[in-house]
């Protein structure tokens, strides 16, 4: 029989590892890492990861041909091929921080497969790499092996959390790169013969190591920039009233450019994009190229602009302070049908309202509060860390409370932030919503979620991505000045009949780039008691 063994139990090795076993019954397989505690919950009735279809999968096969254990190198001993698929965090300190990858943990694994084999093995890169880590990993199995051979493959994975099991299931690809050599040939087909179980054999691709390697970087490159530049195309539509969906679809339309990765958001998350992008960066200014290094960096750009963006829209448009205001967070997941958090645009945008003072309710179907807080009380990058090297400080924000409902986030709320485009969002009761929370009530939708038109009708001022503004936000300006605003503050006990009226030349004064109209509505919410808490 057949053994491989996956080290790293995540959110690539387990799944990957439950279709092999689940398509190849005859193939021991076996995913072990040193965490026990992930472990353990991969043996349990609660997964540490939440994917449609996982769950049935595991059963199927756990206990028959699928084990998972924290015996690492028994069952890397035991196995015919090994696949790699650890972390390979962003570097926080020395040479290439905040660019490169840090591949200590691949390294180890390196090492450890060379000191406990006794058997020829093939090393498979499953996590995602720079170009010509293969080398790096060679060399130190050659040294270390004690004449043991070792053939080193790249099968990068493209999976998409969400749907990572139909992925799987049908994949549109499979990329096997391996060394152009009779022995790295054999490699590569024995890896193919596995997949060739239920993939069709015109989607397997073979190519050379660093081809392989290459592409991974690539592909995820491709997909944020067309992410990023809808997102530039989504502010220029709110400027000009165009609809960005409306122009995503004539896009789309576009058979050299289809339809997919055109939908316009608060900004892209998960544990690939940014770090890979970064990752590529780094390698175009070591390869000295640095206008190549510049474009893609660009896309990373664009990503930060748009979170931050939105984070001034919502300030902005509460009369440029949420300082002890409830805002309601409905998704904290960085898509939807995942329980996962890395790199999710919630966090920047919570970060951002906290920062002004906010008072956040939090609500994510399949986030959990600790998961929530941790996240919230992080550096960047540390998250792509084992959870033994992570900060172990305070994570309970007294500005932050997670509830597991929708209607407890919004009641008393005097906005709603939409960050994750979770179904059950699409069909809350926004009437019972919008009764319940603070007027006027906002609601800034970071996924276009609800229906606009009707969101407006029930009373709610909205602003949803790249669409048309409502005529409220058309009326304020993007960021008032600090000595626009001071003014205003300063006003806000004061906002009692004739005298308001005394103070507008003091407000003409001051604003005099901005339109009567503005100045105008000011002065009459005001009068109509609008709330400036």
């Amino acid at each position: 029989m057949t053994k491989i063994c996956c080290i790293g139990a995540g959110y690539v090795g387990g799944p990957t590892m439950a279709i092999i076993a689940l398509k190849c019954p005859e193939i021991q397989v076996a995913v072990v890492d040193i965490s026990a505690p992930r472990i353990n919950a991969w043996n349990s009735e609660q997964l540490p990861i939440y994917e449609p279809g996982l769950d049935n999968v595991v059963k199927q096969c756990r206990g028959k041909n699928l084990f998972f254990s924290n015996d690492v190198e028994k069952h890397v001993c035991e196995a015919d091929i090994v696949f790699v698929s650890v972390n390979t965090p962003t570097k926080t300190q020395g040479l290439g921080a905040g660019k490169a990858a840090d591949l200590t943990y691949w390294e180890s694994a390196a090492r450890m497969i060379a000191d406990v084999s006794k058997s020829s093995k093939i090393v498979v890169e499953k996590s995602t790499v720079p170009v010509k880590t293969a080398e790096a990993i060679e060399r130190i199995l050659t040294h270390n092996s004690k004449g043991i051979s070792f053939q080193i493959l790249s099968n990068p994975e493209f999976l998409a959390e969400g749907t990572a099991i139909e992925d799987l299931l049908k994949p549109d690809r499979v990329l096997i790169g391996g060394r152009e050599t009779p022995e790295g040939n054999k490699a590569v087909k024995a890896l193919k013969d596995v997949y060739a179980h239920w993939v069709p054999e015109d989607r397997i691709l073979c190519a050379n190591l660093w081809s392989a390697e290459l592409s991974k970087l690539a592909a995820n490159a491709f997909l944020a920039q067309r992410i990023s530049s809808v997102n530039a195309m989504s502010a220029l539509c709110e400027a000009t009233g165009a609809d960005v969906t409306e122009v995503s679809h004539a896009v789309g339309k576009d058979t050299r450019i289809g339809p997919k990765f055109l939908n316009a958001s608060v900004g892209f998350g998960g544990s690939c994009f940014q770090k890979d992008i970064l990752n590529l960066v780094y390698i175009c200014e070591c390869n000295g190229l640095p206008e190549v290094a510049h474009y893609w960096k660009q896309v990373i750009i664009m990503n930060d602009y748009q979170k931050n963006r939105f984070v001034n829209r919502v300030v902005s448009s509460m009369f440029n302070t949420v300082a002890n205001k409830k805002i309601a967070i409905l998704g904290f997941a960085f898509k939807k049908d995942t329980g996962d958090t890395r790199e999710t645009p919630a966090i920047d945008v919570c970060n951002g309202l906290l920062g002004d003072k906010a008072q956040l309710s939090i609500y994510d179907p399949q986030v959990s509060e600790s998961q929530i807080q941790k996240d919230l009380s992080m550096q960047k990058f540390d998250w792509d860390h084992p959870a033994h090297l992570q900060p172990s400080g305070p994570t309970d924000l007294k500005q932050v409370s997670v509830v597991r409902d929708a209607y407890a986030a919004t009641k008393d709320a005097h906005a709603v932030c939409i960050l994750t485009e979770w179904d059950e969002f699409k069909s809350l009761d926004y009437q019972k919503i919008y009764d319940n929370m603070q007027k006027p009530a906002f609601i800034f939708d970071g996924r276009n979620v609800i229906d606009v038109e009707k969101s407006r009708k029930m009373g709610f001022v909205v602003y949803s991505i790249g669409k048309q503004l409502d005529d409220f936000l058309k009326d304020m300006p993007a960021l008032l000045s600090r000595r626009q605003f001071t003014v205003i503050f300063r006003l806000r006990t004061q906002v009692r009949g004739l005298y308001l009226v005394q103070n507008l030349n003091l407000f003409l004064e001051v604003l005099p780039n901005e339109s009567n109209k503005f100045v105008v509505f000011i002065f009459y919410r005001c009068l109509t008691c609008f709330s400036f808490n």
